[in-house]
């Protein structure tokens, strides 16, 4: 299954913002900061991550019913599959 560009731009700039996050998060170790504040930052990064993964499979899902071909067994276990891997 193919997601739609235009659908996935929110989760595009989900996962654009995370990436600046993550530089964020190097960044503060290569300064040497505090323990906690770098954990607090990659926690976040990590949410916007599984965030825009679910996304991902919600409209995966959404994509499936749409096209008036249900969710067949395959697929359901496919995007079970998905959707644990995130978990």
């Amino acid at each position: 299954m193919e997601l739609d560009p235009q659908e996935m731009s929110p989760v595009i700039n989900r996962i654009k913002r995370a990436q600046g996050q993550l530089a964020g998060v190097l960044r503060m170790l290569e300064d040497g900061r505090d323990c906690e504040d770098v954990v607090t930052q990659l926690a976040a990064v990590s949410r916007a991550l599984d965030r825009a993964g679910f996304a991902i499979v919600a409209t995966g899902l959404q994509q499936c019913l749409a096209a008036g071909e249900g969710v067949d067994s395959l697929d359901a276990k496919k995007m079970e599959k998905l959707f644990l891997s995130l978990a």
